[in-house]
């Protein structure tokens, strides 16, 4: 197939939350480690942001636990079904996620963040800094549940029961 491509990881994560969770992700300072072949000023004038977006893979999920099709947000039955592509977890085919991290500072080649929902050891294989004027146009809507779902989300993982 054409449209296959290969990705390497352009860095990596380093500390912050070690295993994956659906809730209190918030608070917690991770770093992000550009990989030590790319020189340092491709990373030049982007301590000037307050937030990054970044790619990175559930890289601890599995192809056996692929999900295609619809199923109730996080198997719970008080939410209708929706479909794979309604979902934001490690069921998806090719397991991609999008953070949009605190930037608090560049040392080198390391990136400290915060507000991270990755684990030690994720593979990140794209970032950049998020522009405002390039973030969503018009009113963004959304059902109810989403909002139910994830109301501890951001929660100080310290708090995590």
């Amino acid at each position: 197939m054409d449209d296959l491509i290969t990705l390497e990881p352009v860095a990596h994560v380093v500390g912050g939350h070690e295993k994956p969770a659906d809730d209190y992700q918030g608070g917690v300072e991770s770093i992000i480690r550009l990989r030590p072949d790319f020189p340092l000023d491709t990373l030049q004038g982007l301590d000037e942001f307050s937030h990054l977006i970044v790619t990175w893979r559930f890289h601890l999920g599995s192809d056996a636990d692929l999900h295609l099709g619809a199923r109730s947000p996080r198997n719970n039955p008080e939410w209708e079904p929706t479909g794979t592509f309604v979902h934001r977890n490690h069921r998806r085919p090719n397991r991609m996620a999008t953070s949009f991290p605190r930037l608090l500072k560049v040392e080198g080649r390391d990136l400290h963040v915060t507000d991270l929902d990755a684990v030690d050891g994720t593979p990140i294989y794209d970032l950049g800094p998020y522009f405002e004027q390039m973030g969503p146009r018009g009113p963004v809507t959304a059902p109810a549940w989403p909002a139910v779902m994830l109301e501890h989300y951001w929660d100080p993982a310290a708090e995590r029961p």
